[in-house]
């Protein structure tokens, strides 16, 4: 690994801070070279299973939103591009692969390997962090070829997508009826919009258009198709196009792709602070608290709680500005997280792990799988941790290309973040109260545009010097 610091940050809760820390010292022996089984650089960021290697799309693209923040310790995009480089002629990437033959790993429920299309996603977030465009037009081909292959394998004629439940990753959620799964829509939706900006990045008229086109028309089939008006709630349908009943932290991902107009949204991200849906005491379970099969044990995806798809969530939030909602449920899961690596049962080894139980502290329980959860999850815990940690409890939202910072205070405490390397430029941007009030300082290699938004009350661009500077905020 390089010998760069990662970057510091800095908040009121030390725990907070720690286990941030902790986080990146850990991610050390996940970089594994899976033909030698040893840790390199040059490896693959794998979560080992069973003595075998295996490199899953999903984990791949999630934990490249926490990657990025590594100051090039870690190259975020290196595990993405291993499915790249394995992509068919059809156009096909498969969902799993077996690093140490390079083979696909598909089961009867899953024939195809087909897995959440993201990639658009996670290439526009690596995108802002790294302003490389080149890397863009080298990878639009292959981006063009999977979203073709997906058009042609599994669109039907109602302009859906039909794929086994599983492709989302949720194992034994009660949705055995779902034929067409309003996760893999919403996601589909959300990699389509992705592709018409990468489209625009790229000055291609054509391609965004395309793109959009595709966005919009699967925005109206979701919207007219699976939203019930009485339950506030979108749904997967079944063969025949019926809304199947049963709510699951899947409903939430049309959010991220934003899908539902105001009102809609309304309802929906009222289900999160609602305790006999989705507001149970550790925020978000899987399943809805009100659903027959949702178990307080967790039970997989029958109400435990995944780092993996609160960062979902949030990210949806954020989407309609609710801020304030996706900060209150990122500290209350952090705390949670936190209970669970440190219990105050002396006998229970503490760990973090991938899935935690809904309405207490502790990991999540399975019956008939004592190896469930998997510990030390990092794929998952580093959303949480890292990406999490800065982008909303600390409010920080930075875009390279547009050489902008934007910070969202929800209230003033001392927190901030020191030393992050956005390409070859270190800033520090903290909040601190002196005897003058409270008062941002700054520092910087070069020149960028900071928008600060206090409150809700306070909101001012400005441009940042090279150098060091501060401001009073009173004097906003």
């Amino acid at each position: 690994m390089n010998k760069r610091d990662f970057p510091k940050i800095h908040f009121y809760d030390q725990d907070f801070v720690d286990i941030y820390d902790k986080t990146w010292s850990w991610l050390a022996g996940y970089w594994i070279n899976p033909k030698t089984g040893e840790q390199s650089a040059d490896g693959y960021f794998i979560y080992p299973q069973n003595g075998t290697y295996i490199l899953d799309q999903q984990e791949a693209i999630f934990s490249s939103f926490f990657l990025v923040y590594s100051n090039r310790n870690y190259p975020a995009n290196q595990s993405i591009d291993y499915f790249y480089a394995r992509q068919e002629e059809s156009g096909a990437i498969r969902w799993k692969y077996d690093a140490a033959t390079d083979t696909p790993v598909t089961d009867g429920s899953n024939p195809e390997g087909i897995g959440l299309p993201l990639f658009a996603w996670a290439e526009f977030n690596l995108y802002h962090k790294s302003a490389n465009k080149k890397r863009i037009r080298e990878i639009m081909p292959a981006l063009q070829k999977y979203m073709d292959w997906i058009d042609r394998t599994f669109k039907q004629e109602n302009g859906l997508y039909s794929v086994p439940v599983v492709a989302g990753g949720m194992f034994n959620s009660p949705r055995a009826d779902a034929y067409y799964p309003v996760d893999f829509n919403a996601a589909m939706a959300i990699n389509a919009s992705h592709m018409s900006a990468l489209g625009d990045i790229l000055n291609d008229k054509d391609l965004s258009f395309q793109y959009k086109r595709m966005y919009f028309s699967l925005k109206t089939r979701i919207n007219s198709m699976m939203w019930d008006n009485e339950t506030g709630f979108y749904h997967d349908l079944d063969k025949d196009g019926n809304r199947l009943p049963v709510k699951t932290i899947a409903g939430f991902w049309p959010l991220l792709a934003e899908i539902p107009n105001a009102d809609k949204a309304a309802a929906l991200i009222a289900h999160l602070s609602n305790p006999a849906t989705f507001g149970t005491d550790h925020p978000f379970p899987t399943l809805s608290a009100d659903a027959p099969e949702f178990s307080a044990d967790g039970e997989g995806f029958r109400g435990s709680v995944y780092p993996m798809l609160n960062f979902m969530v949030i990210k949806g939030l954020e989407k309609y500005q609710r801020y304030d909602i996706a900060r209150e449920c990122a500290i209350r899961h952090l705390y949670y997280i936190l209970e669970a690596l440190f219990p105050t049962d002396e006998k229970i080894k503490g760990d973090v792990y991938e899935a935690y139980l809904p309405c207490k502290e502790g990991k999540a329980i399975m019956q008939s799988d004592p190896e469930f959860p998997r510990t030390h999850y990092l794929p998952g815990i580093g959303l949480s941790t890292i990406a999490v940690m800065i982008e909303n409890v600390i409010g920080l939202s930075i875009s390279l290309p547009r050489k902008t910072v934007d910070w969202i205070i929800p209230n003033l405490e001392i927190m901030g973040i020191e030393k992050l390397s956005l390409k070859r430029n270190l800033i520090t941007i903290l909040s601190n109260k002196s005897s003058r009030g409270w008062a941002i300082e700054m520092e910087s290699e070069k020149l960028y545009y900071f928008t600060i938004n206090i409150l809700d009350q306070k909101k001012k661009t400005l441009p940042i010097p090279s150098g060091k500077c501060s401001m009073l905020i009173d004097k906003l």
